[in-house]
């Protein structure tokens, strides 16, 4: 792929406006699939089994199968929709949207279209700087996802030189959400940055609601990035591209970043943008040409007549409305108050996902400032290295009685993390741990002294240093000692007795 021609982001900011939208899939963690009654591998009861084994008539669009609603997914949708700001139509309905889905079975997918279940919302996003911006919402809608293409035979993984494709059903037919944004003006500079905050809001929303797992890594949440670009001063919207299928925060700002720069320097060449879908490389941080991207006439929508219409109460709607949790941007202005972190500190936690973790760690005796050291820490480090979610290694009790054994002299840091590493593999709370594994302090000065007279003894030169005044050559001997307890000494106790013994 050749690399396209870029022009300095802001130097594209000077010559135009860039205009976004963001389109975000979440999976909902349902059971079962959102029209058949095969588990849902979003859900991670199902996640991890083989391939074609979560299927149903429905989902392989057998001749004769018939659709039949998941329940639980329309009191998620709802929820979420509430969550966002918007209103819940009294009655909504499902339509075909007609396309040729290779992993599709039924050749057409259940969706919604002029009536979807929620519309016209906002939601409050914040910044890393703490500026509010409020994004408005266009519509959720309910529909269902397609299965997963395997590419075989080629280098890159992608049908571009493959051979044959392999078809995964599992995932056809799991339950999503759509969420649509109106266009978004005036971000300016701060575009990428937006479209950023927002996924991040949109994932903690649907994690504090319960009702997704909304692991971007697995796909959980997705987003599609649209970008125009309009000439200063113009009143008509440019021609948008929309980079398809982008599942981290960090990636959806580089695409956004990317389509600015890659538009702009067509637009001041006097070229034309092709509406379009586009694919985001991960590798090169750059996007490829997908698709021309169709209008909603081309897809022949038509109600799905195998369905009812979903027409929820009155009162099912306000008491999902009672049972919201707080917001995601008043409840982190909240916490960062609460727990006194700057905002870089703060965002190290918010940016992990972390933020609940924390909270509940917090709740479990810990102070601020040692949860979110755990959590940023060595729970992220081995997160990362095992490419796992942090809030799946170990749980917020188990990190908050950690900390107290470091707390009440039981460990020192360097133990603590290794009773951490039994704990993450299995071998039981911290406690357990420590009595199995036999790390707790010697808090015995008997066997620390026995320690630091052999240590004297075997170095008498540093023991007339000692004497002499010379007290930082006291290191040699603590670091004697320390190896000799197997670390397992408090290096502060050591040194006061270090120091009592030389002079005795």
């Amino acid at each position: 792929m050749m690399a396209a021609k870029l022009m300095d982001f802001d130097k594209a900011l000077e010559m135009f406006e860039p205009v976004i939208g963001l389109e975000v899939h979440i999976e909902l963690n349902t059971r079962t699939k959102m029209f058949s009654a095969a588990g849902n591998p979003a859900n991670e009861e199902f996640h991890g089994a083989e391939p074609n084994t979560l299927i149903a008539p429905v989902d392989l669009g057998l001749p004769g199968a018939m659709p039949v609603v998941n329940a639980e997914a329309i009191l998620s949708s709802i929820s979420l929709g509430l969550a966002l700001g918007c209103s819940i139509a009294p009655s909504s309905r499902f339509a075909r949207k007609n396309y040729f889905y290779p992993d599709l079975g039924k050749n057409y997918q259940i969706s919604q279209y002029d009536e979807p279940i929620a519309f016209e919302g906002s939601v409050e996003v914040e910044l890393e700087d703490g500026e509010i911006i409020v994004v408005p919402i266009e519509r959720a809608h309910m529909e269902e996802d397609a299965g997963k293409l395997t590419h075989m035979g080629g280098s890159s993984g992608r049908i571009q030189g493959a051979s044959s494709s392999l078809v995964d059903y599992n995932r056809a037919g799991v339950p999503l959400v759509e969420i649509v944004t109106h266009p978004i003006y005036g971000t300016e500079h701060r575009a990428p940055e937006v479209a950023k905050a927002y996924l991040g809001t949109i994932r903690d929303i649907a994690r504090g609601l319960g009702i997704s797992e909304a692991r971007m890594e697995r796909g959980n949440v997705r987003c599609d990035a649209n970008v125009s670009l309009r000439p200063r001063g113009a009143e008509k919207l440019g021609t948008r591209t929309e980079t398809k299928n982008v599942n981290s925060m960090r990636s959806v700002e580089r695409a956004v970043r990317y389509e600015i720069r890659r538009q702009a320097v067509i637009l001041a060449e006097g070229g034309s943008i092709t509406q379009e879908t586009r694919h985001w490389h991960e590798d090169t941080g750059e996007t490829s040409p997908g698709r021309p991207k169709s209008d909603a006439d081309d897809y022949r929508y038509f109600p799905e007549p195998d369905l009812l219409p979903v027409e929820p109460s009155e009162k099912l709607i306000e008491d999902l409305r009672a049972k919201l949790p707080e917001a995601p941007a008043p409840k982190r202005r909240r916490l960062r108050a609460e727990w006194g972190f700057t905002p870089l500190e703060f965002q190290d936690v918010a940016n992990g996902g972390l933020t609940d973790a924390v909270e509940q760690t917090i709740a479990a005796g810990a102070t601020p400032a040692t949860a979110r050291k755990w959590w940023t820490g060595e729970i992220a480090r081995i997160a990362n290295a095992q490419d796992r979610d942090a809030a799946d290694l170990v749980s917020p009790a188990h990190v908050a009685a950690l900390q107290k054994l470091v707390d009440d002299g039981t460990l020192t840091d360097k133990l603590a993390r290794q009773v951490l590493e039994g704990v993450i593999a299995g071998e039981g709370s911290p406690q357990e741990v420590v009595d199995q594994r036999g790390l707790a302090v010697v808090s015995d000065d008997g066997a620390l002294i026995a320690a630091i007279d052999d240590a004297l003894q075997s170095q008498p030169d540093v023991l007339e240093k000692i004497k002499s005044g010379k007290v930082q050559a006291a290191g040699a001997i603590i670091g004697a000692v320390m190896k000799a307890m197997k670390g397992q000494a408090d290096a502060a106790r050591v040194r006061e007795l270090v120091l009592e013994r030389a002079q005795a």
